[in-house]
């Protein structure tokens, strides 16, 4: 495995640095853009820049030589022009950054090889500076190939306007043909590529690849710049620091040279900038200011510190677990940001706060808000209860019982969420009280829509939450049949103010100085390209609200 050291964020914890390859530059005959453009990243002066070029030859082994252009229109006279090279050492692909054009403006994109050869032509949006009125932010999360179209995508595609997509994370998932909504993918004629697990770096790009054929994919990336941060399944299921659910050493390798080939396939092919490998935080820790509007902060929950989920394990059954489960989720010393990432964080909020902006959102993976596991006893009776047991699709029967179990001993809905990490949580709380922010926290992961206020241990409102529901992967709901889990969650936990287990699509929002306002957009369906979408709950916040009403 041949590892580039802007990688080198991938190799945390292993102490290793690989070498890479750099070949010399020549031309080539054929070559094609067959995985579109993109753009990424945004300042006030331009952004990251993306593409890959694939050679006629699948045994090529030179550099070959590009320009790119960025205009004010389609067809426009260039501004900004360069030259760059597709390495197969970063498997064709190329990332330049132009840095000479204005702030707050639309510019649209395109590379071009040595015979004429042109890419499609992208489009993107500076960040603005000073005074600004508002902000169009599309917020999406979790896309299996092999779940469904991405329709969203498409729809995301076609908005008049859009200034940068947020994406929360799950953008690839390294299963297999066989694997989590394989079944889906063969109906669907979606089966994922390779048809094997992705452990190797071969294979991640193999995947990254596929992802990028997708044409509403490709569409979307076309429209606006993409702010990314990776969540667990551009590695593997349950991530964490020194491993994860989906990573058996013995038949897979080290975690360490996994992590690393993830990375670097991620650092390739997404339109997100390249850290320096002595500072690989940098990579991922970053935060864009819209002005005097709103401080956006992405913050990394999965690689870097987070500690093993306190979730059951093994064969032993649930009732004996779950005093271990609790003893190991109420444990003070469990990271989820770590301390150097949430000093970080604080930084920002407490720069943001002191000159008046009127918004911090923080980009983040994983549902923040106290959410209970319902009890159906409690909400329903016993012999209610009984019936909406037996009503449960048979294969999910004994998973939800058990669960009832854990909820009743106190448990909460989701131990791989920030629910499972409570003193993390309370740490990164009283961060955001020293920087007197009241952030809007953005969630994705799982694959439900959620509006949610945050509030501490004491019962003080924190900040509000809103979470975005999947492109296609399936949910909770899904499973469960006609069992409204989405209604008994909210009946359950008093800081859930809404929740739709069900609907696939994004959230598209809106910022102003005076409030924001977020719809819930989702797709009448994501098993055939002819679909409509509609908002299905509008959530208007004012600014300087503690919570939601």
């Amino acid at each position: 495995m041949t590892v580039n050291r802007r990688a080198a964020l991938g190799l945390i914890g292993s102490g290793a640095v690989l070498p890479s390859v750099i070949a010399h530059a020549a031309p080539t005959k054929g070559a094609q853009f067959l995985h579109g453009v993109a753009s990424g990243d945004p300042s006030a002066q331009g952004a990251i820049l993306w593409t890959r070029v694939t050679p006629a030859n699948p045994q090529h082994s030179a550099a070959i030589p590009l320009r790119w252009h960025v205009a004010e229109s389609a067809q426009g006279r260039p501004v900004e022009s360069g030259d760059a090279e597709a390495r197969p050492a970063r498997d064709f692909t190329v990332k330049v950054e132009p840095r000479r054009l204005r702030a707050g403006r639309d510019y649209h994109y395109w590379f071009e090889l040595a015979d004429g050869t042109r890419s499609p032509t992208g489009r993107f949006r500076t960040l603005p500076r000073g005074k600004t009125s508002d902000a169009v932010l599309a917020v999406a999360s979790c896309q299996l190939y092999c779940g469904g179209f991405f329709n969203a995508w498409d729809h995301i595609a076609t908005l008049d306007r859009v200034d940068a997509v947020i994406h929360l994370g799950d953008y690839i998932y390294e299963y297999g043909a066989d694997g989590y909504g394989g079944d889906i993918g063969a109906k669907l004629g979606r089966v994922v590529e390779p048809t094997h697990e992705i452990v190797t770096l071969a294979d991640y790009r193999t995947r990254h690849a596929q992802y990028k054929r997708d044409s509403m994919l490709q569409a979307a990336h076309a429209r606006a710049a993409f702010i990314c941060v990776w969540d667990d399944h551009e590695t593997a299921n349950d991530a964490w620091l020194h491993g994860a659910e989906n990573h058996q050493s013995e038949t897979e390798g080290s975690w360490a040279d996994r992590k690393a080939a993830a990375m670097q396939a991620y650092f390739e092919w997404m339109p997100i900038r390249d850290g320096h490998p002595d500072h690989p935080w940098d990579s991922i820790n970053r935060h864009f200011n819209f002005g005097d509007l709103a401080t956006l902060a992405m913050v990394e929950t999965r690689l870097l510190a987070r500690s093993e989920s306190a979730g059951f394990k093994g064969d032993a059954p649930v009732g004996e677990q779950i005093p271990t489960v609790l003893a190991t989720r109420n444990d003070p010393q469990r990271e989820l940001l770590g301390p150097q990432q949430q000093r970080w964080l604080e930084q920002i909020l407490t720069q943001s706060t002191a000159s008046g902006t009127p918004w911090q959102v923080i980009g983040n993976q994983i549902v923040m808000a106290r959410v209970n596991g319902p009890d159906l006893v409690k909400l329903l009776g016993a012999e209610k209860a009984a019936a909406a047991l037996a009503a449960v699709p048979e294969t999910f029967r004994d998973i939800v019982a058990d669960t009832q179990a854990g909820y009743r001993a106190g448990l909460p809905f989701n131990l791989d969420a920030w629910d499972g990490y409570p003193a993390a949580r309370e740490r990164l709380y009283a961060a955001f009280a020293r920087a007197k922010s009241v952030p809007l926290v953005l969630a994705g992961d799982s694959h439900a829509f959620w509006a949610n206020n945050l509030s501490n241990e004491a019962g003080d409102y924190v900040g509000m939450e809103l979470a975005t529901s999947a492109i296609t992967s399936p949910s909770i709901g899904d499973a469960l049949g006609d069992l409204p889990i989405d209604q008994m969650l909210i009946a359950s936990s008093k800081d859930v103010k809404f929740c739709d287990q069900r609907a696939k699509g994004y959230i598209l929002l809106t910022l102003s100085p005076t409030k924001a306002v977020a719809d819930f957009m989702a797709m009448s369906t994501i098993y055939s390209p002819d679909y409509q979408a509609r908002s299905i709950k509008r959530v208007e916040i004012q600014a300087g609200d503690k919570q939601l009403a």
